[in-house]
């Protein structure tokens, strides 16, 4: 039997006094983060037609020339280049992507065409930070810690993003889409076209991910993973790429500010008398290496930085 992906229905958490059912959905999500950090979630409160919406959109955006899609490429000032971009050639990932902060920040380049990308891409950051915030005190809660620690701790989402991928078809000799790795982040929620080819790593086996409408997939990242001392884990993920169709989908990253300090907690370390497993970090320095990984591919995919660059070995 192959493996599955777990999913939470969220309609308890929206509704009034079904206490069952946010019970039964944090069981789910706590075995779901400590064995593999992934699950699907429905029910969550964004409308499917703005996905859809959101999809169909950017298939009309990366459809456009490269002269008219390069007059929305980034300014220097913000943390990760807002605006359109593409990978270099030599990059294992072959896709090109558009790239938003939240709505009010200064930082966005937005496209001129389709007249309404800009207005629904706000829309589905704004939905999708709501769904973070929700999906943040879940984890909390899962983790045993008060309701509100990880808020608190998280409070400013000025560093969330939202990304919309297009990614070339496949050629006979290359299928790469998107290098095995996790996000740096807190939480990833990705919502992807009919074509598929997210796949997610389970007990060994990599796990095909089928596009459902109404589903959205959630990646637990590595600043949960450090935080806990892994007791929940970094979800590993990547995208293979179909032959003779391209692929459209969007990652959000609710993020972490870049000033914080990122160390496994007391709770999961002195308070059970169990070591860090991690030394602690500048969220920033973190994020800063894991993007040099994408603006200048090492030549050896597994020399690419990622969290066990700060794991304590014992």
């Amino acid at each position: 039997m192959s493996e599955s992906i777990p999913t939470v229905d969220l309609s308890p958490f929206f509704g009034v006094g079904d206490e069952d059912g946010k019970k039964k959905a944090k069981e789910v999500v706590s075995q779901a983060c400590s064995q593999y950090g992934f699950f699907q979630i429905q029910n969550h409160g964004v409308p499917p037609e703005l996905l859809s919406r959101a999809i169909e959109l950017s298939k009309t955006f990366f459809g456009y020339s490269e002269d008219v899609k390069l007059k929305s490429s980034p300014g220097s000032a913000a943390p990760l280049p807002a605006g359109y971009s593409k990978r270099p050639e030599h990059a294992p990932d072959k896709s090109e992507y558009m790239l938003m902060f939240p709505p009010e920040s200064g930082f966005n380049v937005y496209p001129e065409n389709p007249p309404e990308f800009k207005e629904v891409l706000e829309d589905v950051f704004t939905h999708l930070t709501n769904l973070g915030s929700l999906i943040e005190s879940i984890i909390s809660e899962c983790l045993g810690l008060p309701p509100n620690f990880l808020k608190e701790y998280n409070h400013d989402r000025s560093w969330d993003f939202l990304a919309a991928h297009h990614y070339f078809p496949a050629t006979e000799t290359e299928n790469n889409g998107l290098t095995e790795h996790e996000d740096p982040n807190c939480v990833t929620f990705v919502f992807q076209d009919q074509v598929g080819g997210l796949k997610v790593r389970k007990n060994g086996e990599w796990i095909p991910i089928t596009p459902a409408r109404d589903t959205l997939v959630v990646n637990v990242g590595d600043v949960i993973q450090v935080l806990s001392n892994k007791k929940f884990k970094s979800a590993t993920h990547k995208v293979v790429r179909p032959e003779g169709k391209s692929r459209y989908s969007y990652a959000f990253f609710y993020n972490l500010q870049g000033d914080k300090w990122v160390e496994p907690l007391s709770k999961f370390t002195e308070e059970i008398g169990e070591a860090p497993k991690y030394r602690g970090f500048l969220y920033k320095e973190y994020q800063a290496l894991r993007m040099r990984n994408k603006s200048h591919p090492p030549a050896k995919p597994e020399d690419s930085i990622n969290i066990t660059h700060y794991a304590i070995t014992s």
